[in-house]
């Protein structure tokens, strides 16, 4: 492949002259509008945080997206996700939503895996230089994004259907573009569009420089290549717009000022707030505590419980930017909550908005399978929990297959188990109520086992040792 030929024309439609709305104030505007605009919606829900460049945004970015015109000219949209993992996290979900908002309302997004970028490392949010990965693990890792990306989108499609006409949901991957690059031609067509004293003074790379390990050319180059990435999509596709979390800022202005020195248009970008920890971390698999949505990482019951357990001061929040309900929903649901607490209403309803949304409906089923067998005891629903569930719900469990002998006793079973020591000491553990089989206790170790009791239809046997140690059978030859 050539190296890439700079042509300074824009494919897309030149503003038009404002009317008499568009010329209000943004405030104003929204107040004169009859249906509130799709940013200043999602500016009120906290998802959009803020909008660049400073100038523009007051009427064109509105323009783009609000009133009539906008059903007649769909925008495209993009986001950047790169593959440094294998799974999409909790922290990539509101950058999913933005795009599915504009999704939602008519407009064409796309979600832009990373594969070449990834290799370099975004030192954007970043105190130290991130692991190098090498070219297999990368792709690897693409491949595993490109479905999580497309999964999402299925279960979006089909779950969160509104009745309106939406527009496409694309994933490309940007290695597509760079993998035959010639290294020289490249840099000499792109390169002299960069100045270095701005590409310095990027607050992201200010950063790293004063940090005792610096910064290295690799990571300095990534906000040319996501430039790069930009200015690719706005020529083959007509995208006006990057969305980034709030720390990718410095690189969307890179990719701003390098399409509009190349073609006079502009183009715009909008950032999202980062979700962080109760202790103030951004979420993520740097900072290890990541939430992931790949289920073989993070079980549906896991996602579920996550924000299950959010507190009453952050529910509301997470309520407006990780869920479609509308604004007065949310403000009932918050009505209802404050007259019972202990329900957890919002808590509930966010959960399983989110599981729905990245495991499915079976997915969220099994969430609330989960929860009933764990903390509410219910044998009905470990009756028909699956294998899968069982091994996700109780990860630290010891997991065995045993054939059912006629006459195995409780005993017997424990020990077959693992589950109690030999001797003595094993035999006190249950007569001294220690030990329970379905949530129910046994302190006979000479009882006999019985189905339907001992062991569920499934097949399946919870043994628990004291508080918090599990053991799962699963019988052969029943």
């Amino acid at each position: 492949m050539a190296a890439p030929m700079l042509r300074c024309v824009s494919r897309s439609r030149r503003f038009c002259t404002p009317g008499p709305l568009e010329a209000l104030p943004l405030g104003l505007r929204e107040a004169h509008s009859g249906v509130k605009g799709l940013l200043a919606v999602q500016k009120a829900r906290g998802l959009f945080k803020e909008f660049f460049p400073e100038r523009g945004t007051k009427i064109e970015l509105p323009e783009l997206f609000d009133g009539g015109r906008a059903a007649n000219f769909p925008q495209t949209i993009y986001c950047g996700f790169d593959p440094t993992a294998d799974s999409l996290h909790v922290g990539h979900l509101l950058a999913l939503l933005g795009l599915f908002h504009f999704q939602r309302a008519g407009h064409n997004v796309i979600a832009l895996v990373g594969g070449a970028t990834a290799r370099l490392g975004d030192p954007s949010g970043r105190t130290k230089e991130r692991e190098a990965l090498d070219a297999e693990r990368v792709r690897s890792n693409a491949h595993a994004l490109r479905l999580g990306l497309e999964t999402l989108a299925a279960n979006h499609q089909q779950l969160f259907t509104n009745g309106r006409k939406w527009g496409s949901f694309t994933v490309l991957d940007n290695s597509s573009w760079y993998q035959e690059q010639h290294l020289v031609d490249f840099v000499a067509a792109v390169g002299g569009h960069f100045r270095m004293g701005t590409l310095l003074s990027r607050l992201s790379v200010q950063t790293r420089l004063k940090s005792p390990e610096g910064m290295s050319l690799c990571e300095f180059l990534y906000q040319v290549l996501q430039a790069y990435d930009f200015y690719y999509l706005f020529q083959r596709y007509g995208c006006r717009v990057q969305l980034g979390g709030s720390d990718q800022l410095g690189n969307i202005m890179s990719g701003y000022e390098f399409i509009n020195k190349l073609t006079g248009e502009d183009v715009f970008g909008i950032t999202l707030p980062l979700i962080t920890s109760t202790t103030g971390a951004k979420l993520g698999k740097s900072a290890g505590n990541a939430v992931w949505l790949n289920r073989d990482n993070t079980s549906p019951f896991e996602l579920y419980q996550f924000f299950v357990r959010q507190p009453d001061h952050s529910v509301e929040r997470y309520l407006k930017l990780f869920t479609f309900l509308p604004l007065p929903e949310i403000e009932h649901i918050m009505q209802q909550h404050v007259k019972e607490p202990e329900k957890r209403g919002p808590q509930k309803r966010l959960a399983a908005e989110v599981t729905k949304l990245v495991h499915g409906q079976e997915g969220l089923d099994s969430a609330k399978r989960c929860t009933q067998a764990l903390y509410h005891s219910s044998i009905d629903a470990l009756e028909v929990m699956s294998d899968e569930e069982l091994k996700e719900l109780f990860k630290e469990a010891s997991f065995s297959e045993l054939v059912l002998d006629p006459g195995t006793s409780v005993l017997d079973t424990c020990r077959k188990a693992n589950a109690i020591p030999d001797g003595p000491r094993g035999y006190r553990m249950i007569t001294e109520g220690g030990v329970s089989i379905n949530h129910r206790q046994v302190t006979n170790p000479e009882s006999v086992l019985v189905v339907g009791q001992h062991i569920l239809k499934n097949g399946l046997s919870l043994l628990k040792i004291g508080k918090r140690n599990f053991y799962i059978i699963k019988w052969l030859q029943l």
